[in-house]
């Protein structure tokens, strides 16, 4: 079987070729960080855009990469949903149009079981049941993943994403765009000791990141700009822990209710150096699988079963 894969869910183009006894075949993923650093985060109108101009020819490349004809396709899989609804639907037309011509079915994975799935793609992959961490720019969620089809969300944010905060926290030290990876690379020349900020204790398994962000926002206020400047390093160092200890806490919490025999750590944030430092038990997807792209997709399209007429295009911006 040879899947296609198709990720344009935000601000990464991507395109894979998977094929089952062989893995990823070929694969290539486009970046638009430049694009939006001016504007401080995605603008949605230029990532769909964007994805317009470069979607067909990576598709175009990967084949030639892979040294397959358009004809030994077995189906085409692209991601539906969660996401920005016009890049969605970029990646979602092309898929349809593609499935159509060629007389095989489309495959509509969601955004975040292809996150949960990409784990399998490591030798050996987890077994079921697991838990899984997803930690990404729009979403903080424990999931109970008891098998293939069968997840349980157990623990979820109550306010800003882990990523989202990261992202808010890196705007307000006055760092790049994406700021979770601006964050970490400057937390390794700090102390994560100088500043205590809280770690929220909310009912539950449930996250909550507001009050971190809150007391990074006062911290920064509050120091004369001179200090500020010498010290940025030290905040983000501290921040980084605040956040990295609420998500490995709570995972700790749910793997021992739950009696769950691994962790993994899948999403944006899963690249996070501290984070994987912090949980050496878990198992993180890797580190090439962490940001959106469409290996996932391709790879998490063979286990699934619900093959959608070509003409039939899925797109949902939240889930």
């Amino acid at each position: 079987m040879r899947v296609l894969g198709i990720e344009t869910s935000c601000d990464e183009t991507g395109v894979a070729l998977y094929e089952a006894g062989v893995g990823i075949r070929a694969e290539r993923l486009a970046s638009q960080i430049s694009l939006h650093a001016a504007y401080g985060g995605v603008v949605p109108e230029l990532a769909s855009r964007d994805h317009i101009a470069k979607l067909l020819p990576m598709v175009e490349t990967v084949l030639e990469d892979a040294q397959i004809e358009l004809g030994g396709l077995d189906a085409i899989a692209y991601t539906a949903g969660p996401g920005l609804i016009g890049a969605l639907m970029v990646g979602g037309s092309l898929a349809s149009s593609l499935a159509y011509a060629l007389k095989v079915p489309a495959i509509a994975v969601h955004h975040l079981e292809g996150h949960i799935l990409a784990c399998m793609l490591e030798e050996p992959a987890p077994e079921f049941p697991f838990l899984a961490l997803m930690v990404s720019g729009g979403h903080s969620q424990l999931i109970e993943v008891l098998g293939l089809g069968r997840y349980r969300i157990v623990g979820e944010t109550l306010d800003d994403a882990a990523g989202e905060a990261f992202d808010k926290g890196a705007r307000l030290l006055g760092l790049g765009y994406p700021g979770g990876a601006a964050i970490d690379r400057l937390a390794r020349e700090g102390d994560a000791d100088a500043f205590d900020f809280p770690v929220a204790r909310v009912p539950g398994l449930d996250f909550s990141f507001s009050g971190v962000k809150t007391a990074l926002l006062y911290a920064v206020r509050d120091l004369p700009a001179d200090e500020l400047e010498a010290r940025r390093a030290d905040l983000a160092a501290s921040y980084q822990r605040a956040i990295v200890r609420a998500l490995v806490e709570r995972a700790h919490e749910a793997a021992a209710q739950l009696d769950a025999g691994q962790i993994a750590i899948v999403g944006g944030v899963a690249a996070n150096s501290e984070l994987r430092a912090a949980l050496p038990e878990a198992r993180p997807a890797p580190l090439e699988l962490c940001t959106d792209n469409a290996a996932m997709i391709a790879s998490a399209a063979r286990y699934l079963d619900d093959a959608a007429d070509p003409l039939r295009l899925d797109a949902y911006a939240v889930a």
